[in-house]
């Protein structure tokens, strides 16, 4: 008759798994496998899992993993950033956020925020250098297109993150757009 009936037993560890596969940073992000560089990142972790933790090839992993996330924090609170000096602070995280039920408005907007997310990806540092498309960002991208703000987004991040010569990357906002 030792069984464990407390529903709060297995909490902490649930939280940790949690965490672990948490690829997005954001808790209980239930979308971490739905698109391919989630696939990426999760296999990353799941072979990380694998190695013993003193090996190098786990330390590797284990910074390549960090490195990633961290990447994706900083694209992340780039697009939250134009987005406030927009106007939508108290909207930006909910357009930002994607889960497996969102869903394309129009889908005649599709080609328009391929269009546009590209131009982003050519004409702004708003990615990093090595940064391959998410598919997030269609959908955001997609919002904005039906607010009628993608264009001022891409004039936006084209001020705050300039392409510059050379690849240098612009991290920093001018300090006249940030009042």
């Amino acid at each position: 008759l030792c069984s464990n009936n407390n529903p709060y037993a297995s909490f902490g560890a649930t939280l940790a798994r949690d965490e672990e596969q948490n690829l997005w940073s954001t808790p209980h992000d239930v979308t971490h496998t739905e698109a391919d560089d989630d696939r990426v990142l999760y296999n990353m972790i799941v072979v990380r899992n694998q190695l013993d933790k003193d090996s190098e090839e786990w330390q590797k992993l284990n910074y390549d993993i960090y490195t990633l996330r961290q990447t994706r924090k900083e694209v992340r609170s780039r697009w939250k950033h134009i987005l406030e000096n927009l106007g939508f602070q108290k909207e930006a995280d909910s357009l930002l956020s994607v889960t497996k039920l969102s869903i394309i408005s129009d889908s005649q907007n599709m080609s328009k925020a391929r269009d546009i997310l590209l131009k982003l990806l050519e004409e702004t540092n708003i990615f990093p250098t090595s940064w391959e498309l998410s598919e997030r960002y269609l959908f955001v991208v997609d919002r904005l297109i039906a607010l009628d703000a993608a264009d001022e987004f891409f004039k936006m991040a084209s001020t705050m993150y300039p392409k510059r010569p050379g690849g240098d990357r612009a991290d920093e906002a001018p300090r006249a757009l940030q009042s």
